[in-house]
């Protein structure tokens, strides 16, 4: 969830704002000691908060990440290319073979198909690789204490706290995103207490060290938000040369039948067909692939809410089904890069003389700084942005 915000701007390195004041370290400590009463009115006994936040220190960066949303920023090519790319719908069918029996019963407790729980996985976490590093209690009550959002970030905190007191989940593991959201299929600590489950009956719910955990509960969260079994999230529609626009958008839920007579048919030609109620998505506008949503298809954005998330996910589930990319092409001369075509230009900024570290994919300052600066030598314009022109002018000898 609030995970792909931080592992994003990681893999896309955009600059983030930073606070006009630098704030204060030392009002840290006082304010982590002034919250003790409302944990224990949350259920935190006095002892136990102690305990476990003795050591804490303040994590001043994360206040940067505050204001960033990559979902919102990020060209949605862009976006979709590095989370829902071969490597991944490759690895996901990896997943599904190696957890089927899991999937199976967990798809038939909680009525949510296999694929799309998959690819809940994939995209929050690449499948367990990357869980983020910050520790929570010191995330959560940083962010308790400095910034914007300080009731709502304190209720996590004071949930992160009770997980660990309940032995759920040790403090050195609960590590993940800037946010507070962690474990495989990164939920926020008060998701966990809602709705995380102990599917291997080891009486501890543990979305880090156990995937059967992470899967039910993840299944659940789905089936909990109102996942209808056996409807489709939606599906890639063709639209009528001129059409009038007006009336999009997820929410705006019409039936299939007004749709029709505007002139829409599944991206085949073929009819529209499914749940008598749904919206139209353009996520890049007319001229790029539009969509037929249904309710599933909220469902999934009430995991993160920002449509480009939601799909993703949905579009990962179709891919690990046996579909294919969108017949659409998004309204850009300049398409975004895959994760192996990263490495690939990273490759080929260090064989120029670029010092950008670790090939890895994630774009960061150095990678964008080196970026720029072969943009200039090229005559492109100058942004920072890994494009399919910028790898190909840097292929050739």
């Amino acid at each position: 969830m609030k995970s792909t915000f931080a592992a994003l701007a990681a893999v896309f390195g955009l600059a983030t704002a930073h606070a006009a004041d630098a704030p204060d370290p030392a009002r840290f400590a006082p304010c982590v000691a002034g919250l003790k009463a409302d944990a224990a009115a949350r259920g935190i006994a006095g002892p136990s908060y102690d305990r476990l936040t003795a050591n804490l220190a303040p994590d001043l960066k994360v206040l940067d990440f505050l204001d960033y949303q990559p979902e919102f920023r990020t060209p949605i090519w862009d976006y979709l290319s590095g989370l829902v790319d071969d490597e991944r719908v490759a690895d996901g069918r990896a997943m599904q073979k190696q957890w089927a029996e899991v999937l199976a019963n967990v798809s038939a407790r909680y009525k949510v198909d296999p694929a799309t729980v998959v690819a809940v996985w994939g995209v929050e976490s690449n499948f367990g690789r990357n869980f983020g590093a910050r520790p929570l209690l010191t995330s959560l009550s940083t962010l308790s204490c400095y910034g914007r959002r300080q009731a709502y970030f304190r209720g996590e905190f004071f949930d992160a706290l009770k997980i660990v007191d309940s032995g759920d989940v040790k403090a050195e593991q609960l590590v993940g995103s800037w946010a507070g959201a962690f474990g495989h299929t990164q939920f926020m600590p008060s998701t966990f207490l809602r709705l995380a489950v102990d599917y291997d009956g080891d009486g501890r719910r543990d979305l880090v060290g156990s995937i059967p955990d992470a899967l039910a509960s993840t299944a659940n969260f789905l089936r909990k938000a109102g996942w209808r079994e056996g409807e489709p999230w939606g599906y890639e529609v063709r639209l009528p040369a001129g059409f009038d626009t007006s009336g999009a958008g997820r929410k705006n839920k019409q039936a299939l039948s007004s749709w029709a007579a505007r002139g829409i048919t599944r991206i085949d030609g073929s009819p529209l067909s499914g749940p008598d109620s749904a919206g139209l998505l353009l996520p890049a506008g007319p001229k790029g692939p539009a969509f037929i949503v249904f309710r599933n298809f909220d469902v999934i954005f009430g995991y993160n809410a920002a449509e480009s998330y939601a799909l993703a996910i949905a579009h990962l589930a179709d891919r690990l089904k046996g579909g294919g990319a969108f017949a659409t092409p998004w309204p850009t001369d300049d398409p975004g890069l895959s994760r192996a075509e990263r490495r690939e230009l990273q490759t080929l900024l260090i064989a120029k003389g670029y010092a950008i570290g670790t090939v890895d994919g994630m774009l960061g300052d150095a990678s964008r700084a080196a970026i720029r600066s072969e943009q200039q030598r090229l005559g492109h314009t100058v942004d920072g942005r890994a494009g399919q022109k910028l790898l190909a002018a840097l292929r050739k000898p």
